[in-house]
């Protein structure tokens, strides 16, 4: 058993957002994009590339090798949380997605833009790495905080991930932008080495949370008959979560309100590349304010649930991010966008940390069923972000106008908090 709340548990638990968070700012967001389009367009003379003989946009095809990558996890989440809650092998799995997403993100060292195909399959499997790598992360929170610390737990864990990838960031930039001083050819060489970066500290940091936490191992194999038993785990979990009233409500509304949170965080660079014309410079200075706010942001609303609850805490957080959806709408300068950015991140924080906190606090505390629990959790944000992102693009491709697509993100704010209010959370977790 682990000791609930002891220093150096939690702040080995919280090293794994430090270590794998790197992968979500760089790769995702920040650089590989950048690189992606930038090195396929050289290549292929356009935006039109040749994917195993197949035309296809470069930029779309980038969308749906992410949206795959999401999809497989959905497919394979359910059933390996349930054969890690049967066979105690949380951290074995957490490992093995590890070490796929890092020597994934090492491997782009070697995509140059004509060979795509294995440029795609190293984005994927990274994707798969850190998405897979989350689900049994997550369900440690319950055996690593007592009750009343999981927010503050939460927190501290998506501070860590902030900080750790805005340092690495702005590596990052520095190698690009000196990289002669550090013998490099070209920014294009000190990019691909960024890459290798990521992978390092990924691999790296996780050992500190790989060390401390612990497995319950119940000396069962893998087999065919674990495999039964993994899906009945899921089935016996599937049931408390439809009987619990509050739980259901809960994760109905964290689907609903995270294709709005994920879609405007994924694109608002675009966003303001597109319909605020900012430069690629500029996008980067915005990513870094958003990350820094966020630190803010998840100690502040951990705070706020502490002294008024989850419930309201989520639901001012909701509210604010409505507002930044209308906000969005009228924007038409680049200052106000930065204004704009620092609310984005600031709320960015607060609903990432409390959202899983407050889920953690709803899992029965009988439950030995934590990574089959998260699996369910994970399971309705990354379908979230397949159907937001989704409407996000449908709406600019039906009405030309990206502004009206960031607009409509406000609706699934608005219906989030109204399924929210029913899940009475601030009375629940009081009980």
């Amino acid at each position: 058993m682990l000791e609930k709340n002891n220093k150096r548990l939690v702040n080995a638990w919280a090293s794994f957002d430090w270590a794998n968070s790197v992968y979500n700012l760089i790769i995702t967001t920040a650089i590989f994009p950048v690189y992606y389009l930038g090195t396929t367009e050289e290549y292929f003379g356009g935006e039109v590339v040749r994917f195993f003989n197949f035309e296809i946009s470069n930029s779309v095809l980038y969308s749906y090798a992410i949206s795959f990558s999401f999809l497989v996890i959905v497919f394979l989440s359910p059933v390996l949380s349930g054969i890690a809650d049967y066979s105690g092998r949380k951290k074995r799995f957490m490992q093995i997605f590890t070490y796929l997403g890092s020597f994934a993100c090492m491997g782009l060292y070697f995509f140059t833009g004509e060979n795509i195909e294995y440029g795609i399959i190293c984005a994927v499997l990274g994707s798969i790495g850190f998405a897979g790598s989350l689900v049994f992360y997550n369900s440690f929170l319950p055996e690593v905080a007592t009750k009343d610390q999981m927010d503050k737990v939460s927190a501290r864990g998506f501070a860590m991930g902030y900080i750790g990838s805005v340092i690495l960031l702005i590596v990052n930039l520095v190698l690009f932008q000196k990289y002669e001083v550090f013998g490099f050819e070209n920014g294009v060489a000190a990019t691909r080495f960024g890459f290798v970066l990521v992978g390092v500290w990924w691999l790296s940091f996780a050992q500190i949370a790989f060390y401390y936490l612990k497995d319950q191992s119940s000396k069962s194999d893998i087999s065919n008959e674990v495999l039964s038993k993994g899906l009945d785990q899921i089935k016996k979990v599937f049931e408390k979560v439809k009987s619990s009233e509050g739980l259901n409500y809960y994760l109905l509304s964290f689907f609903i309100f995270s294709m709005g949170v994920q879609t405007v965080m994924l694109l608002a660079p675009l966003f303001a590349n597109k319909e605020i014309g900012m430069a690629s410079d500029e996008m980067i200075l915005v990513v870094l304010i958003i990350q820094i706010i966020a630190i803010l942001g998840s100690f502040f609303f951990a705070w706020l649930s502490k002294r008024k609850g989850n419930g309201t805490a989520i639901t001012v957080a909701l509210i604010i991010w409505a507002l930044i959806c209308v906000g969005g709408y009228f924007l038409q300068h680049k200052i106000t966008f930065y204004i704009m950015a620092m609310f984005l991140g600031f709320v960015m924080g607060g609903i990432q940390s409390i959202s899983r906190s407050t889920y953690s606090k709803l899992i029965p505390k009988s439950t030995e069923n934590n990574a089959s629990f998260f699996s369910f959790y994970d399971i309705t944000e990354k379908l979230g972000i397949v159907i937001g992102t989704f409407v996000y693009g449908f709406i600019d491709q039906l009405t030309g106008n990206m502004r009206m697509s960031m607009l409509f993100m406000g609706v699934f704010f608005v219906v989030g908090i109204i399924v929210l209010n029913k899940a009475k959370l601030n009375k629940i977790l009081q009980e």
